[in-house]
């Protein structure tokens, strides 16, 4: 085989080695319970915080710890640590996307998205006072 053979055939060895940890390493929607499964992996969790309980923040002792209590879409809930401050208007989110990985019985986030309430949910006459207000 000529040089030059090798080099493509190496070439693309590492091309589909860099594809397919790509692909493995790819973060998938679960719920709470298949993340513990698999504890170690990272995951996005779907749910809605539970306003019932109170958050974990406290910005003089520690602004970069935010802590909370979500259900995801099957009802199980879970604390979920984050590290990082508590996200504006918090409390107003519809739902909450959390991208972490279970340890023990908590989840530890690294992002955490919001999905705000939406201007145009609500009735006919909420919407057309919400667009009249506005202009």
């Amino acid at each position: 085989m000529k040089k030059i053979h090798i080099i493509g055939i190496v070439l693309i060895a590492v091309a589909l080695a860099v594809i397919v940890s790509t692909v493995s390493e790819s973060s998938t929607y679960v719920t709470f319970g298949e993340a513990q499964k698999n504890e170690g992996s990272t995951y996005h969790v779907i749910g809605k915080v539970n306003l019932q309980k109170d958050f974990i923040y406290n910005p003089e002792t520690n602004a970069n710890l935010f802590g909370f209590f979500m259900a995801d879409t099957t009802g199980n809930e879970v604390k979920v640590m984050y590290n990082g401050s508590k996200p504006q208007d918090f409390e107003k989110a519809e739902k909450i996307v959390v991208v972490g990985k279970m340890e023990g019985p908590e989840f530890h986030a690294s992002q955490v998205l919001m999905k705000c309430p939406s201007k145009y949910n609500g009735t006919e006459e909420e919407r057309t006072k919400s667009l009249t207000s506005s202009n």
